[in-house]
């Protein structure tokens, strides 16, 4: 169930957030500040792999809209996260092989919308996001999805790298998106498969690129040598269904 993402402001408020399992995406300390109740917050924040920004006073004031934010303020999300393992049901109770969308880093909530909505239409059972340098499930992203948050599940993990690793573990393949791949018709995608999409600008990192089992790249006939992220995803994501198909 979706709530509208929401700045929580003040030492009492921000730590019965964390208290009562309220999803915080981030959390603002002012830069400095040690005394207990704020080592308390950033007990708690640690504890829920909450990523903490110290900064100065003028930032904090700048992000409050009560102007008593006590020195920190904390943004809870949009949505709730799944967890990995509830990406991995979804697909049992389904009676199908797991087929998962991993994103290294995608920074623009547009393009997160988007691929939670092509994911959803492909029949992916989940989508795995980074905790860190990456755009968490804000308003925009809901409203981009054109509904599909509520169905597609997606789940935030500290280490994109390690995550991959325990799912090869489970019998996973995982194929990631580059120009330098073999084309992706030449590829066998069929069966337990993850695909995985890099950031905007750099692609997919070169650890994670270094654990995946594939490398596909889209054949393009232009005069740019790339595609927007979300539609990478959406082709590369049919090329899937399509050998799922064509296998049966």
């Amino acid at each position: 169930m979706g709530y509208e993402e929401s700045k929580i402001e003040g030492r009492n408020a921000v730590l019965e957030a964390f208290r009562s399992g309220k999803t915080i995406d981030k959390l603002f300390v002012l830069d400095g500040c040690q005394d207990g109740p704020i080592k308390s917050i950033t007990r708690e924040a640690k504890k829920h792999d909450t990523i903490v920004n110290f900064v100065k006073k003028e930032r904090l004031d700048q992000l409050s809209e009560t102007g008593k934010h006590q020195g920190v303020i904390a943004i809870s999300a949009a949505y709730d996260y799944a967890t990995v393992e509830d990406i991995l049901d979804t697909a049992k109770e389904k009676g199908e092989a797991p087929f998962i969308i991993i994103l290294d880093g995608i920074e623009d909530p547009h393009n997160l919308g988007a691929i939670i909505r092509t994911a959803n239409q492909a029949g992916a059972h989940g989508i795995i996001i980074p905790k860190h340098r990456a755009v968490g499930l804000t308003p925009v992203v809901a409203r981009t999805s054109a509904g599909a948050i509520n169905y597609t599940k997606v789940a935030k993990v500290t280490n994109i790298s390690n995550t991959i690793k325990e799912l090869k573990e489970q019998g996973m393949w995982f194929v990631c998106a580059d120009m330098g791949g073999t084309t992706m018709y030449d590829l066998d995608l069929k069966g337990p498969i993850g695909l995985v999409i890099g950031n905007e600008g750099e692609g997919v990192s070169a650890l994670v690129k270094k654990n995946c089992d594939f490398i596909a790249s889209i054949p393009m006939k232009g005069d740019i040598d790339s595609l927007n992220a979300s539609v990478a995803t959406g082709v590369l994501a049919y090329e899937i269904i399509r050998q799922r198909l064509t296998s049966k």
